[in-house]
């Protein structure tokens, strides 16, 4: 069962976009979950998936309301195949040292070229 979602943090640029008080290129918005694309691609493809409610990363997130993680990957795949992309990558940068620099979970779906591994 979900426990109660946390509140939105004045601070976090993502929960702001939630809010529409920082515009944002939406591509997709259901209940829980927000899409739009990032401003800064690494990919033809670049948009980011994220949940309405704040959570820290993405083991917060799991560990807090295993639903709205599975939302987030639902949309992953909505988003993929709006876009029509064959083959994508989600990834879910967990602390500073894993390059996540807004701390709200956020999935990257990626795609659009090859993408190599390890990425970089």
């Amino acid at each position: 069962m979900a426990q109660e979602a946390p509140a939105p943090q004045d601070d976090c640029l993502f929960c702001r976009i939630v809010a529409k008080e920082i515009p944002a290129t939406v591509v997709r918005e259901t209940e829980t979950t927000l899409a739009f694309r990032d401003i800064n691609p690494q990919a033809p493809t670049h948009v980011l998936v994220i949940p309405k409610a704040h959570h820290r990363d993405a083991a917060a997130l799991a560990a807090a309301d295993p639903a709205l993680a599975a939302d987030v990957l639902r949309e992953t795949q909505a988003v993929a195949d709006d876009e029509q992309l064959e083959s994508y990558r989600i990834v879910f940068n967990t602390g500073s040292g894993a390059g996540q620099t807004v701390f709200h979970t956020h999935a990257h779906v990626m795609g659009g070229r090859g993408l190599q591994w390890p990425p970089g």
